[in-house]
């Protein structure tokens, strides 16, 4: 399917892996022929590429200029990548016989797996002959790298992969192993040398040769992606976490991948440089998203760093329409609030330079210049009548996620909760110790409910899922826009009931369940619909079978309908889940919602008893709220 979505021009070449990792020579057509490396061994790039008599030439050879065409395969290289017209009927073949790998797996082991051999192997094919020019690796993974450098797990099925907890308390056998000491990450981070494991190491290549990697995992188990997730970070790749290859989730994500625009152009760039120029009154502090930095220092750089910092521009090797960055920024010099008011506002200009190959060949320039008014001393109006909550929040939620991956959870939650009493102290309306007389203008109102969210979703609580589901999720969210973020951040609920026509939006709260119900809940990463109990027992009794019942027939496929609708741009596709009142899945709704009714709390605000109680020690967002105007108007920090 791929190989008819892909240019007839497109460069394709083919790898598998098992026990031992073998590049396919597409380019001999007499018989199938590969190259076998041992899955065990540590190569080094030069012994890849000798063993593959690519560098019998006497040295790389020289890339061709020719903007707006598709590059040639080159070289010796030109045996393992060719356009697709030309082999693929090879390539089909090869993929037809393709068979298990025949090395004996013992009933209390995994299979072998050098998923790290596979990628330096790739890795050291494209970078020989394609440096500086667009291109994909696509890693397919059935199961965790079992052998070799890079593996995860052992082979023994009596040893369980890694968790959060077993990571928590520093045992993680060879998540060790696979560690080099690189001080990659912010200092604001870290007060010593971090730690980068074998992957970033690919992944430093990788980005160097402006080459991408996408990782699609395809198994109940987890495949490692924690390791990984630098690879696809760094290179603005693609990431897909299902339980199968065979499943509908993955086959219309995956088909999504190569998504075309009006002109049958892969909607795809490559290669693209994003640089940013400021005015003398700001400085960049930094970048969030999948990039890496070129180091670049310029008058325009802060002193200050907040993420991928320290640099005025940054590399990104794969962009796509849907994808965007965090920037940051600080006053330059800011004066205190006394000269402050005696000066005029000022304005800061900042301009974004984006460079990138795009799929047709061509390289494209965009420039955009915005221009924006500096913020004043405490308490200035123009800051309060510009803020967006919206984007605020989400910005925060990537600075949350970045900390997140080296500092520990509680110090992260700390970190949110500070700077939300700081901004509501600031901003907000109140007397001095006096909780009561706390409010927000409406371009605030919201902006603690996102908060609460944040700190309750599966971003910054790890408990309940895996390292894996961890990586995938914050990887999606330092690529989406602000609407997919928010919708991840707190999800919307929508209620069918007979008493109006079409979807209600309503709180996202247990009270929101009620018997006679349906809700239809978007997550991003699931769409879910839940029944409540009457309407559960009703559908049992199959009463929207009956004559006379199509209002109820028609009340039951209104959700689906809506939830299609959400499904069809959604990429990576959401799980989809139908459940009813008390089932086993219902946890992915009750999860999500605010506990204003809990085993402790009984009603709320008037709600009656047939509201749904959730049975947790987490507080509401009401005592949330509570807390906050109280730490605001005191100043407590």
């Amino acid at each position: 399917m791929s190989l008819s979505l892909l240019p007839p021009s497109a460069l394709v070449g083919f790898i598998t892996f098992g026990t031992m990792t073998q590049v396919h020579e597409l380019g001999y057509t007499e018989c199938a022929k590969s190259y076998v490396f041992r899955g065990n061994k540590d190569y080094t790039a030069k012994q890849v590429q000798e063993m593959l008599g690519l560098l019998s030439s006497g040295g790389r050879p020289a890339m061709p200029q020719q903007p707006g065409r598709p590059l040639p395969p080159m070289g010796m290289a030109a045996r393992f990548l060719l356009p697709v017209q030309q082999c693929e009927f090879q390539l089909t073949n090869a993929l037809e016989q393709l068979q298990r790998d025949p090395w004996p797996v013992a009933n209390d082991k995994r299979s072998l797996r050098c998923t790290g051999v596979a990628l330096s192997v790739a890795i050291g094919l494209l970078e020989t002959s394609f440096q500086n020019s667009g291109g994909r690796i696509m890693l397919f993974a059935g199961g965790p790298a079992t052998e070799g450098p890079g593996m995860v797990v052992g082979p023994e099925l009596r040893e369980p992969i890694r968790s959060h907890h077993d990571i928590d308390r520093d045992n993680i056998k060879y998540y060790k192993k696979a560690l080099r000491v690189s001080k990659v990450l912010p200092r604001f981070l870290l007060g010593s040398a971090d730690l980068l494991k074998f992957y970033d190491n690919l992944a430093k290549r990788t980005a160097h040769n402006s080459h991408i990697i996408d990782i699609f995992a395809g198994c109940l188990d987890q495949v490692g992606l924690l390791e990984m997730k630098g690879l696809s970070n760094s290179t603005g790749g693609q990431m897909i976490l299902t339980d199968s290859f065979t499943s509908s989730m993955f086959k219309q994500s995956f088909i999504r991948v190569f998504d075309k625009d009006a002109n049958d152009n892969l909607l795809m760039g490559f290669n693209a440089s994003l640089e940013v120029l400021t005015t003398k009154e700001l400085k960049v502090t930094g970048l969030i998203g999948h990039a890496v930095s070129m180091n670049k220092k310029s008058a325009a750089v802060g002193e200050a760093e907040c993420g991928i910092g320290n640099t005025c521009s940054w590399k990104i090797c794969g962009i796509d329409p849907a994808a965007s960055y965090g920037i940051y920024f600080e006053i330059a010099g800011q004066a205190g609030p006394t000269q402050q008011q005696q000066q005029p506002l000022q304005k800061g200009m900042m301009q974004f330079l984006t460079y990138y190959q795009h799929s047709s060949g061509q390289y494209h320039l965009r420039v955009t210049t915005v221009a924006r008014n500096l913020s004043g001393p405490a308490g200035d109006p123009a800051i309060s009548q510009s803020f967006d909550q919206e984007a605020a929040a989400v910005l925060m939620s990537r600075i949350a996620v970045f900390k997140a991956e080296v500092d520990d959870g509680p110090d992260v939650l700390r970190w949110v909760d500070r700077m939300l009493i700081r901004l509501c102290s600031r901003f907000a309306d109140y007397r001095k110790d006096d909780p009561t007389s706390f409010r927000l203008e409406k371009n605030f109102t919201l902006y603690p409910q996102f908060m609460f969210h944040l700190r309750r979703s599966q971003f910054l609580q790890v408990f309940n899922n895996s390292p894996d589901e961890t990586a995938f999720y914050r990887h999606v969210l330092n690529h989406e826009d602000v609407g997919n973020s928010l919708i991840m951040i707190q999800p919307t609920l929508d209620s069918y009931t007979f008493d109006q026509e079409g979807s209600q939006p309503v709180l996202l709260d247990s009270s929101s369940i009620q018997p006679t119900h349906i809700l239809l809940l978007d997550t991003f990463f699931h769409i879910l619909i839940f029944h409540g109990e009457t309407i559960a027992e009703w559908r049992k009794a199959g009463y929207q079978d009956q004559e006379g019942y199509e209002n109820f027939r028609a009340l039951l496929e209104q959700p689906k309908e809506d939830a299609r609708e959400l499904i069809q741009d959604r990429f990576p596709l959401p799980r989809f889940i139908v459940c009813d009142a008390g089932g086993s899945q219902a946890r992915f709704l009750l999860s999500k919602l605010n506990p204003s009714t809990t085993h402790t709390s009984g009603t709320y605000g008037g709600v009656s008893q047939t509201a749904q109680t959730i049975f947790t020690d987490d507080v509401s967002l009401q005592t949330f709220m509570e807390h906050l105007m109280k730490l605001a108007v005191t100043g407590t920090n």
